[in-house]
């Protein structure tokens, strides 16, 4: 079957998403819904946990088009934060008692106020600030290839996506070149510390499966990681984390395109495991969309389910209401539940 998804526009949201998630097999009782597994493992309602990480996404706009990006990004996505909006946030972020700040997008330094931001930000002492970079942002302008150098000297903690250490698959998954390109730049980010033993400046690499399969064991593929790095390229970094593909966006069109939807949801329903749910990111984490509206997390952010409090802007953010709320959920939340779990730290459990 020809591909569903659109290599430079965004994917009608979220009627399609939510026919997928809440109608057709989980209606009909192929599956048991999200909601029935958290009740059978005495976890409904699931409720929020303390305010742990403070996720912020600053726009749409990427210069990749990556096939299982749940976001949808790309060149042409106009949805970028505003200025306004991030003082909002800085507000918000000083008063919330998080102890972690992750920028994420898209590609968080397309937007004009990016450097601003993390500036005032790092102002804030958050323990671990965190900028999710898709490395070939840093080899794709002049403008950023400083970026090695801007995100040492604030001590960010740089995550980064590399769906494989071979060019096949990681070419495959985001674009032809992007392999070549994301090793030049963890080369570059090696040269000012990053990544290094006993440095304190942090390389994290993502790992998200090629297919319909959930990942291998997240210390197994990170010494497989590790090694193949360092013995083909000389690089190093510090840890893996493996997260599971989202049955939504691009990813959910890539499912049904090829016909494995079915059998992608059996495996995700299949592997649900009740260790997980007392970490799923949404309990300890806030989502706040590039237009300042407020998540449960960034996968229902991208379904656009609200969060169950009255103030739906960060502008209006409450504590009190945030730290005593009940998670919205729906079936694509089998993705973070299944086998080892998955948040954007990677995976939940080793049972």
């Amino acid at each position: 079957m020809k591909s569903l998804i659109s290599q430079n526009k965004p994917l009608a949201m979220p009627s399609k998403q939510l026919e997928w998630l809440n109608g057709s097999g989980f209606s009909d009782g192929t599956w048991p819904t999200f909601r029935d597994q958290l009740s059978a493992a005495n976890h409904w309602p699931l409720t929020s946990a303390p305010l742990e990480i403070f996720q912020i996404n600053l726009g749409y706009m990427c210069n990749q088009v990556c096939k299982h990006c749940h976001v949808d990004a790309g060149p042409d996505r106009k949805e970028i934060m505003t200025q306004e909006t991030m003082h909002h946030c800085l507000r918000a972020i000083q008063f919330s008692g998080a102890t972690t700040l992750d920028l994420t997008g898209g590609a968080p330094e397309m937007n004009p106020h990016f450097r601003w931001f993390v500036e005032e930000a790092a102002k804030l002492g958050v323990k671990d600030f965190i900028v999710r970079c898709n490395l070939t942002i840093i080899v794709a302008n002049k403008k950023y290839h400083d970026l090695p150098d801007f995100f040492a000297k604030h001590k960010i903690h740089v995550v980064s996506s590399l769906p494989y250490y071979d060019v096949e698959k990681t070419d495959r998954q985001r674009g032809q070149g992007v392999f070549g390109k994301s090793i030049e730049a963890l080369k570059m980010l090696n040269v000012v510390g990053y990544g290094r033993a006993g440095s304190d400046l942090k390389l994290d690499l993502v790992y998200n499966p090629a297919g319909a399969f959930l990942p291998n064991n997240q210390k197994g593929l990170e010494m497989d990681f590790k090694a193949a790095l360092f013995n083909d390229h000389g690089i190093h970094f510090h840890q893996l984390f493996a997260i599971t593909n989202m049955p939504i966006s691009r990813y959910l069109e890539y499912l049904i395109a090829s016909d494995n939807y079915d059998d992608y949801m059996d495996l995700l329903v299949n592997a649900f495991n009740p260790l997980s749910i007392d970490r799923v990111m949404c309990r300890n984490t806030i989502s706040v969309s590039w237009d300042g509206r407020i998540y449960d997390c960034d996968f229902n952010q991208m379904l656009e389910l609200k969060s169950a409090v009255d103030a739906q802007h960060i502008s209006d953010w409450n504590a009190e209401q945030w730290h005593s709320r009940k998670i919205v959920v729906s079936n694509h939340c089998y993705g973070c539940t299944a086998g080892e779990g998955s948040s954007c730290q990677g995976a939940l459990s080793n049972e």
